[in-house]
């Protein structure tokens, strides 16, 4: 809509151009006054004359949330393991000398754990958390085995597994000892340990959670 100025010394006048979109202006107001009449109605035709404090709401709905989906990273089986040779070590690296290292770190982590290792420790304290610790870099001695050939061999622990121990001699030689009928003397400084290999089929993280009995037998 346009608006045309005249100027004049008695006064401002305005006068109303006449454009197309002036009817539709002109009608406005009833289109209002229409809708506003439905929405009375219908509001009084849909809400009780008890509820006046009721709100209508049409056609309203809460958008809805997508699920992300986490697809967790598939690991590798055992014998996807054994194929890749994960726990493989290489013969030029089966020395004690390389070893060595690793036994004084777990001698030091086995202080931190007792608290010390004093010679007021109690050795039952000490006892059930042996038990539970890691034991790669511990120094084991095998003292009873159904297998003679087991009795006596001493060596570092290298890896652990559910069923065995990998220890590396003085010797450089790397042998597998099975825990099943057999009993393991572990010693540090003064404290002696013994680990019952019937008991001890775990893995070492499994170890942590589980309940030990102090003491066992096994049958040879």
């Amino acid at each position: 809509m346009a608006v045309e100025l005249h100027v004049c010394p008695a006064a401002v006048h305005y006068k109303w151009l006449h454009t197309p979109c002036f009817a539709e202006t002109r009608m406005a107001p009833k289109t209002v006054y229409k809708a506003e009449t439905f929405t009375q109605a219908f509001l009084k035709n849909n809400t009780s004359a008890h509820d006046t404090k009721s709100v209508l709401i049409l056609e309203y709905s809460k958008a809805k949330k997508k699920k992300l989906t986490k697809t967790k990273p598939k690991g590798i089986n055992a014998h996807q393991k054994k194929e890749l040779k994960i726990f493989h070590i290489k013969s030029e690296h089966q020395r004690y000398e390389l070893f060595s290292p690793l036994h004084e770190l777990w001698k030091q982590y086995i202080f931190d754990l007792c608290n010390g290792l004093n010679p007021t420790s109690s050795p039952e304290s000490v006892q059930k958390k042996l038990l539970k610790a890691d034991f790669h870099g511990a120094i084991i001695i095998v003292i009873q085995s159904k297998c003679p050939s087991y009795v006596g061999t001493t060596g570092i622990i290298i890896q652990e597994f559910k069923h065995v121990f990998k220890i590396i001699t003085k010797q450089d030689r790397m042998k597998v000892i099975p825990k099943r009928n057999s009993v393991f003397k572990v010693e540090i400084n003064g404290f002696i340990s013994y680990i019952y290999g019937n008991k001890f089929e775990h893995r070492a993280s499994e170890r942590s959670a589980k309940k030990f009995k102090i003491g066992g037998t096994i049958d040879l």
